[in-house]
């Protein structure tokens, strides 16, 4: 299937094809034509499928038709993110497909001046790109106002509900009007999705793209088991002697990011950190230098990480297996995007048994667990097993049963 049938404008097939895009992806291809519609949507697709593009071209194409270009402070469209990350993205992304329109689109977030953003909306804006917190910031201040919005956009709404917005959105869904189009994309669905659609959707159609909560088929999954103490010597390792560039290492907390970027750079591997409480400068100018390859290694949290768009990235590596099991699906979603290979290593040291239970269970099959030669376990060491965690995985493996078997291949690297 090419763009063209999917009832896009010549103007938006060329831009497309300029970008590269030579046939739609599932995503894109189910569920343009119900945007262009304008029916209400709820959709789930891996990352790195081009969701983003499955709601702006024809977003863009109907204001364009519509002739709402007049820049005013009531937008037309609104996409709420989770990060700022993920709004920079969005907003790139729309400032390319829009390119031969007279369609202003703007972006509004939190961890900047808010002075700048207030200037420039107040010179109209068609689209706006913007996260919960920092869009109430501006509805507050009378800067912005959604009594006219046709178009409303929840990207990556699984994260959204994992970082509290709940109440902001319900917030903002009381400045809405009720004869709008509604989109909901994520990732993954569950039951806090489900009851957000209730509220959010009207007779929506349902589109998704691949079995509930999995991951890329193009990414290759290793688990190594290793010591705490020996993981940043593993990292180095594996970074240095196969010679990775662009290496992205999930961990769970600021403090061991910081930590490990630090010793890291000792191993002469240039490392940078990122995570909220870097300032969105500093956030920027790490994410360009790992972009450009003068960073080799990328250190950060998942609130941090999440909207982060590197479409060759090849190497993820879970410093930490996540305490979010549907975060480690976000995490591993970083590479393997568009249909290129991927590589996603765990390491994982005792006390994290449960975690990786957790990670099976929504998947629904087993990864399976291998020892690096020279980073053997120590099993001589004391375990220390979280009882209570292991029986809570036990009580929702009983209602679940996981394939004992894998579709992933696991190998040395």
């Amino acid at each position: 299937m090419s763009f063209s049938k999917l009832g896009l404008q010549k103007s938006l097939i060329q831009i497309v094809n300029q970008l590269g895009y030579e046939t739609p992806t599932p995503i894109q291809a189910q569920a343009i034509p119900v945007v262009l519609s304008q029916k209400d949507i709820m959709a789930r697709a891996q990352t790195g499928t081009g969701k983003t593009a499955a709601f702006a071209l024809p977003i863009i194409q109907i204001l364009t038709l519509a002739n709402v270009a007049e820049h005013q402070s009531s937008p037309s469209a609104l996409v709420l993110t989770p990060t700022r990350e993920l709004a920079q993205q969005v907003f790139e992304n729309f400032k390319q497909y829009s390119e031969s329109t007279n369609l202003r689109v703007d972006i509004a977030y939190g961890g900047v001046s808010l002075n700048p953003q207030i200037e420039r909306i107040k010179q109209g804006c068609d689209i706006l790109i913007a996260t919960p917190g920092r869009l109430l910031d501006l509805i507050f201040k009378k800067v912005v106002n959604l009594s006219e919005l046709k178009h409303l956009v929840f990207d990556e709404a699984d994260r959204m509900l994992d970082m509290g917005f709940a109440e902001d959105i319900n917030r903002i869904l009381a400045k809405v009007p009720n004869n709008r189009q509604t989109m909901l994309f994520s990732a993954t669905f569950d039951d806090a999705i489900f009851k957000l659609s209730k509220t959010l959707l009207n007779k929506p159609k349902k589109i998704e793209i691949d079995s509930l909560n999995t991951a890329a088929e193009t990414v290759e999954q290793i688990i190594y088991n290793v010591d705490q103490d020996r993981k940043r010597e593993l990292i180095s390792h594996l970074i240095g002697a196969k010679n990775w560039q662009q290496v992205l290492i999930f961990s769970r907390t600021k403090q061991a990011a910081d930590a490990l970027a630090s010793e890291m750079n000792k191993d002469g591997i240039k490392t940078l950190a990122i995570h909220s409480d870097k300032t969105q400068a500093r956030r920027e100018n790490a994410l360009a230098e790992f972009k450009a390859g003068t960073t080799r290694a990328l250190v950060a949290t998942d609130v941090a990480a999440r909207g982060l768009d590197i479409p060759e990235l090849k190497y993820v590596i879970n410093y930490e297996l996540p305490h979010v099991p549907e975060d480690y699906i976000h995490r591993i979603g970083r590479t393997g995007r568009a249909g290129n290979s991927g590589i996603a290593i765990s390491l994982m040291s005792e006390g994290e048994n449960h975690l990786l239970e957790e990670i099976e269970l929504i998947l629904d099959t087993r990864l399976p667990q291998q020892w690096l030669p020279g980073y053997e376990p120590d099993l001589t060491k004391p375990t220390n097993t979280n009882r209570r965690n292991s029986r809570s995985s036990e009580k929702r493996r009983a209602k679940k049963r996981i394939k004992p078997t894998t579709k992933f291949k696991a190998r040395n690297k």
